[in-house]
């Protein structure tokens, strides 16, 4: 199945590149960008990939900070991203995972998205300079890498972003799924995978970028009713959880074959329940680990606290952390664990107490159980709530303290 994959995920990106013109025949209604985008089908780089980033430290940067950053201008946007990049490397953190494709929207001129609405208000529109290159230069600048963060099938959330004419859910109609809460890109379709790998090369080829980074919004639902008729023209002998699964898996056998072209590295961020990332977003990142060909690493989102309680119990982070660090990994597959530093102050629904959000140094609390369990690094999860907390402000700089103070430790482990 492995080799299938593979070789369907070759034969795709083919397809891509000689259909692509075809497909993208409405571009020219989208505005035309001030700089010219990234050129794709260039020969890669060198196929090894880089060394990793040691230790591995992340912060996510979300579309939610876009929302406030300056970008009226790019010398406005590099002062703004000037100061994340100066926190996030004062913090000790190596990379910056930042969201550059929210909503099928980008964050940098492109051939296959439109400007996100994120830039100026209105989808489409260009802001007049590139904020990707901006992000990449300031991060490097800083001795941090820069991971561009892609959600792969939204387009839109609630009815938002309002979507113009060079949106994928326009262009394309008919690779378009809807739930009640908003449209997505069809997981199902072929040519939806070809044109998320074609996508993720034109960053790698574009951009000196040091990973592509995927969050852990695959399938948006597990009602049948979603893709009753994908699965029922596809013939399928499969089940439906398994027919869904295979799809999944074949994007990310793309985009990696993609990124490894490239020297570029390819990770995910997946739900942190096993069961719940199986069989509610039919992400299989057990398989995806122990095979090798799809990811060169894994960070599980572990938001919940080591004190954890609840009815079930399942949800404490060292539980769930130690069932990602027993489950058995290919040569050359990273595992990260991602912490939710957003819990600060709030806490996390435990129905134990709460102290431990409380302490001023819940995640370094948390770090050293990672490292303790073996894993190879860490993210923190976002930005904002560490250094833009107003309800908690005096938490959050106790909670950077103490993570800048383990991550000081030259002699740690990664976390």
């Amino acid at each position: 199945m492995r080799r299938l994959l593979w070789g369907l995920a070759a034969l795709l990106l083919a397809l891509f590149a000689a259909l692509a013109p075809l497909r993208l025949t409405g571009a020219g209604d989208r505005p035309a960008p001030s700089a010219a985008p990234p050129a794709t089908g260039e020969n890669p780089s060198p196929s090894a990939l880089p060394l990793r980033a040691t230790p591995y430290r992340a912060v996510w940067v979300s579309y939610l900070e876009w929302q406030q950053v300056d970008f009226s201008s790019a010398e406005a946007f590099a002062l703004d991203a000037a100061r994340m990049m100066d926190d996030i490397a004062a913090l000790g953190a190596t990379v910056v995972l930042a969201q550059v494709r929210p909503f099928g929207d980008a964050l940098y001129p492109s051939e296959y998205f439109p400007f996100s609405h994120l830039c100026t208000g209105v989808q489409g529109q260009d802001p007049g300079f590139d904020p990707l290159e901006i992000l990449i230069q300031t991060a490097h600048d800083r001795g941090l890498e820069l991971e561009a963060w892609i959600n792969p099938y939204r387009l839109q959330a609630n009815g938002a972003p309002a979507l113009c004419d060079g949106s994928p859910a326009v262009q394309h109609p008919e690779w378009v799924r809807a739930t009640t809460q908003g449209l997505y890109l069809n997981p199902a379709a072929p040519e939806v995978w070809a044109f998320l790998a074609a996508g993720v090369e034109e960053l790698c080829a574009g951009y000196d970028i040091d990973g592509i980074h995927f969050d852990d919004y695959f399938y948006p639902t597990s009602d049948p009713a979603f893709d009753e008729v994908d699965y029922a023209a596809s013939g399928s002998t499969l089940a439906l959880d398994d027919w869904r699964r295979q799809n999944v898996d074949a994007l990310m056998a793309a985009c990696h074959a993609v990124t490894q072209s490239y020297g570029v590295r390819f990770g995910v961020a997946p739900l942190a329940d096993l069961d719940l990332c199986r069989d509610g977003q039919y992400s299989d990142a057990a398989r995806w680990i122990a095979e090798g060909g799809y990811v060169d690493y894994v960070m599980p989102q572990f938001y919940w606290g080591l004190t954890y309680e609840s009815e079930s119990g399942g949800h404490a982070l060292g539980t769930l952390a130690a069932q990602w660090a027993a489950l058995p990994r290919a040569e050359g597959v990273a595992l990260y664990g991602g912490l939710g530093a957003y819990r600060i102050g709030d806490g996390d629904g435990s129905t134990g107490p709460e102290g431990e959000w409380l302490s001023g140094h819940a995640l370094a609390d948390q770090l050293a159980a990672l490292a303790d369990l073996g894993y190879d690094g860490a993210g923190l999860y976002r930005y904002a709530s560490l250094w833009a907390n107003p309800q908690w402000e005096d938490l959050a700089a106790r909670e950077r303290a103490a993570v800048e103070a383990r991550w000081a430790l030259t002699q740690d482990p990664a976390c």
